[in-house]
C-alpha cells in the first residue's frame, strides 16, 4: 500500500551522559517518519511536498540532462527544434498556404506560438507516463509521487526559458533591422502568469492521463496524437481572427486559446484576448487541476498492482 509520511518528534535522551557517537544516533533518531494510507479524495497533502524539494531539483537535473545523452550536440536541441519547427511553419503556412498573421512578422509570429504550445504539449505528454516510466523507482522507495510531475513541469520550463531567450533575440534584431510592433505592455508584463498557466495545463492534463492509463493502456497511445489534434484547434498557425465568424466558437472553446493570444498581443501586437476570457481559462484550469489531484492521489496507492 502505498501512503504518505508524517513526522513524530520523539523525547532524546540527556545528551551530557552520552558520547559523541551517541548523540549523533540520538539526534537522528528524534524524528520518526510514519507512512500511513491517503483518506479520501481531498488528502493531497501538498504542504509533505516542500519537504521533498531536494528531491525534485535532483528529478529536474536528471530530466534535463538525460533528454538530449549520448547526443553529438546534446542541449542545442532545445535551440535547433524550434528554430526548425519554425522555419518549416513559414515556408508552408505562410508563404504556401498564405495564412495570415494580422500583419506580424511570420517568422516571429509561428515561432512565438511554436515555443509557447511545446511547453505545453512537452508537459502533458511526459507527466502522462509518469507511473508507467518510472515503475521501477516508485515501486522501492516511498516519497510524495507528484514530486516527479513536479519536477518535469520544471525542467521543460529551463528548456522553454532557452528557446523563449532565442525567440528575444529574434524579435530584438527585427527591432534593430527597423521593424515596428505595438506592445500591450498589461499583456507583455503578464507573460510570467501565461507561462505558469500552460505549465499548470500540462500538469494537469498529465497527471489525469497518467492515473487513467494505469488501467487503461490505449490513452497513453492516444496523448501524442491527441496533442496534435489538439494544437490545429488552437490559434498557433493561425491567428484568431482568421477563423471565419461561423467557426470560431469552436476555437474560443479551447482554454488554451486566450493563453495563447494573449502571449501574441503582449509581445508582437496582434491577438484577440480579453481578460474575462483568460479569467474563464484560469477557471477551467482550477477545475482540472482538482480532478487530476484527486484522481492521481487516488490510483497511487494501488497502482502498482496494476502497472
Amino acid at each position: 500500500m502505498d501512503g504518505a509520511t508524517q513526522d513524530a518528534v520523539l523525547t532524546a535522551p540527556d545528551s551530557g551522559s552520552m558520547s559523541a557517537s551517541q548523540q549523533t544516533a540520538a539526534a537522528a533518531a528524534s524524528v520518526l517518519t510514519v507512512i500511513t494510507p491517503h483518506r479520501g479524495w481531498f488528502d493531497w497533502r501538498l504542504r509533505q511536498l516542500w519537504r521533498y524539494r531536494d528531491l525534485v531539483a535532483l528529478f529536474v537535473w536528471r530530466d534535463f540532462v538525460s533528454v538530449y545523452k549520448q547526443t553529438i550536440i546534446g542541449p542545442a536541441w532545445h535551440i535547433i527544434r524550434p528554430l526548425l519547427t519554425t522555419v518549416v511553419f513559414t515556408v508552408v503556412f505562410s508563404r504556401m498556404a498564405g495564412l495570415s498573421t494580422d500583419g506580424a512578422p511570420p517568422f516571429l509570429f509561428y515561432m512565438l506560438g511554436n515555443v509557447a504550445w511545446a511547453y505545453f504539449s512537452t508537459c502533458l505528454d511526459s507527466t502522462s507516463k509518469t507511473f508507467l516510466a518510472n515503475a521501477h523507482l516508485l515501486g522501492k522507495v516511498y516519497f510524495h509521487r507528484l514530486a516527479i510531475p513536479v519536477s518535469i513541469v520544471i525542467s521543460n520550463l529551463i528548456a522553454f526559458a532557452i528557446q523563449f531567450a532565442i525567440f528575444l533575440i529574434m524579435y530584438a534584431g527585427y527591432v534593430l533591422l527597423g521593424g515596428h510592433f505595438q506592445v500591450t505592455a498589461r499583456w507583455a508584463l503578464a507573460s510570467p502568469v501565461l507561462v505558469l498557466l500552460l505549465g499548470l495545463y500540462g500538469l494537469a492534463g498529465g497527471i489525469i492521463v497518467c492515473a487513467l492509463t494505469t488501467r487503461y493502456r490505449d490513452l497513453a497511445h492516444l496523448v501524442t496524437f491527441g496533442i496534435q489534434l489538439a494544437m490545429y484547434v488552437t490559434p498557433v498557425i493561425y491567428p484568431l481572427s482568421a477563423v471565419p465568424a461561423s467557426y470560431r466558437w469552436i476555437v474560443q472553446l479551447n482554454p488554451l486559446a486566450p493563453i495563447v493570444e494573449a502571449f501574441r498581443l503582449g509581445l508582437l501586437g496582434v491577438g484577440s484576448v480579453t481578460l474575462g476570457g483568460l479569467m474563464v481559462s484560469a477557471a477551467v484550469l482550477l477545475v482540472l487541476l482538482t480532478v487530476g489531484l484527486m484522481l492521481f492521489t487516488r490510483v497511487e496507492r494501488t497502482f502498482m498492482d496494476t502497472v
